[in-house]
């Protein structure tokens, strides 16, 4: 089989591929879920409001408009950018990292590198994000902005900056000034693990680089004797005459704290709040119902009635500290004390499930993000911007149209990503936004050569993922279960149970059904009675706790061929 080069853009997904025996064939993807939980009334709203993993969220308003960006890591698109009226309902409008040659993901880099915390900024017509690339080739932990008129794109590409750290964020202050603050090694030695700085320094909009002196805002965090760890997400925002800092402390898990500083001058010195932490829910009973944790790297917005919001990441976990959604997007009104202070929550306060909406029109033109929602992917056109893939598409592995998707296996299994010398595996992801779900994927078997398989996956990492495959061999066609739960299991994952398939079977059903730590997985060929493969998996292997890192589950359509 032949694959044809195209134009290195994200039409890649859209680019024709000869049809040919050998592609696997796809005629939908169907998917529904229902996390339960109170029902927002008239007025209110339910949090997260991007449910699923959408991580490290930035927000910015623009005259009625809110705009939205989070990281991705190794996924490609990179950096979905959403749009809001009402700051609840969120339309993805594009990726600001959608063309394979505009960001080096390179082959042997991990999932849960690549892009890292993003932030949007704007000013005098540009939209402005600033990211980090971790470990990008010959970068680094390069950071960089990129800028587009339209927030839709196109975006530009890359802009690097030489500084060590990650999280830069821009601040354009009142006289059209701009700063980047960051995240940084500190200027004295490291006292512990996980002390850090915060950096700020001017930057140049005409040159698109940093000039002047890097100074040093905040070393270690609020209370350096008591050895926080890792501040990182710093924003700069100005109310009144005060400049106001606000950065997170305690890592991104369940001692994860917004923090709150404020200076006269936008070069410091900053004093901290003693109320802070402005947002956590580290102090919380672990064994509370319905926990929402970790809660933290917020970035706060003024609405034009002067109230004030912040959109910050959580976790919803299950069972102890698993959860398998990744790290999602919250809402919360911010309140601001009588000596001028932010307050999003005090102490021991939960982030509420269903809250009051903000005083804004609602904003009709979005699909669910959160909440109970169904849909179905025929793939009759080029696949939305929510759709992804492990690192950039160098060349086009698949199509799709009026008879559906169909992806030429490649030779690299998800188990082989991010191992040197080795290609992209042929998996079209979707993120996982609920515990409870329902996933189901149609395949024709007869579109398979011997040593090819097709079939649903769901995965946490290159280490942790299920696979439900339809298998073509010499003796003919064959239902495979496969698990891979640590790097000591096979590359294609260990097989768990095998049905053979008859040879009139024109076309087979896939189903994952999630109810929180528990998988069952069934089949059916035509429109026939669901048979099970394997009841009440463990689903917890591909939580965060068991599989580690910090990014969130996807699913989707895979073929690969030995």
């Amino acid at each position: 089989m032949t694959m044809h080069r195209c134009g290195l853009a994200i039409a890649l997904f859209a680019c024709s591929v000869a049809a040919a025996a050998g592609e696997a064939r796809f005629t939908r993807i169907d998917y529904s879920g229902d996390d339960g939980g109170p029902v927002p009334a008239a007025g209110e709203y339910r949090n997260p409001v991007l449910a699923g993993f959408y991580p490290d969220p930035s927000a910015i308003r623009v005259g009625d408009d809110f705009y939205l960006v989070t990281s991705t890591f190794g996924y490609f698109p990179g950096l979905p950018v959403f749009h809001s009226r009402d700051l609840v309902s969120w339309r993805q409008i594009g990726n600001a990292i959608d063309r394979p040659g505009q960001m080096p993901y390179g082959e042997a880099e991990e999932l849960t590198r690549g892009l890292f915390a993003a932030t949007i900024s704007h000013h005098d017509g540009t939209f402005y994000i600033a990211n980090t690339c971790f470990y990008c080739p010959g970068k680094g932990m390069g950071n960089f902005v990129i800028s587009a008129k339209n927030p839709a794109g196109p975006w530009s590409d890359p802009h690097w900056m030489s500084f060590d750290g990650i999280d830069p964020s821009l601040f354009f202050d009142d006289d059209g000034s701009a700063w980047l603050v960051s995240n940084g090694i500190p200027q004295v030695p490291m006292r512990y693990d996980g002390h850090r700085a915060i950096w700020l320094q001017r930057y140049d909009t005409a040159t698109m680089q940093l000039v002047g002196e890097r100074k040093v805002l905040v070393d270690g965090g609020v209370d350096p004797a008591s050895k926080p760890e890792h501040v990182e997400g710093p924003h700069i925002f100005r109310r009144g005459d005060w400049y106001y800092l606000t950065a997170a402390e305690g890592g991104t898990g369940e001692q994860h704290a917004q923090m709150v500083w404020r200076s006269r001058d936008v070069e410091g010195p900053y004093v901290a709040w003693t109320g802070n932490p402005s947002l956590t829910q580290r102090d919380l009973d672990p064994n509370r119902p319905s926990p929402i944790t970790s809660t933290g790297h917020a970035q706060f917005i003024e609405l034009q009635d002067g109230s004030w919001w912040t959109v910050f990441l959580g976790t919803r976990p299950y069972r102890g500290n698993q959860y398998n959604l990744g790290r999602e997007t919250f809402l919360l009104p911010v309140r601001w004390t009588d000596d001028g202070w932010p307050m999003v929550l005090p102490r021991g306060a939960r982030v509420p499930a269903v809250a009051s909406r903000p005083a804004l029109p609602r904003d009709p033109a979005t699909r669910p993000m959160s909440g109970p929602m169904a849909w179905s992917e025929r793939f009759t056109a080029k696949p939305g911007p929510q759709w992804l893939t492990l690192h950039a598409p160098q060349q086009p592995w698949f199509r799709t149209g009026g008879d559906g998707l169909r992806i030429v296996p490649g030779r690299t299994a998800l188990g082989a990503h991010g191992s040197a010398g080795n290609g992209q595996p042929t998996y079209l992801a979707h993120r996982l936004q609920h515990h409870h779900a329902r996933i189901e994927a149609t395949l024709e078997p007869a579109s398979l050569d011997v040593g090819e398989q097709a079939g649903l996956a769901l995965l946490q990492n290159e280490t942790h993922h299920v696979l439900a495959m339809v298998e073509r061999n010499a003796a003919g066609a064959a239902l495979v279960l496969r698990l891979r739960a640590g790097k000591d299991d096979p590359i294609a994952g260990r097989e768990l149970k095998r049905v053979p398939l008859a040879s009139t079977v024109d076309a087979v059903s896939l189903r994952f059904q999630l109810d929180s730590q528990h998988l069952d997985v069934t089949w059916r060929s035509e429109t026939g009675a669901w048979n099970s493969l394997l009841n009440r998996l463990d689903a917890s292997l591909l939580s965060v706790d068991r599989a580690g890192g910090f990014i969130g589950n996807t699913f989707g359509p895979y073929a690969v061929r030995q």
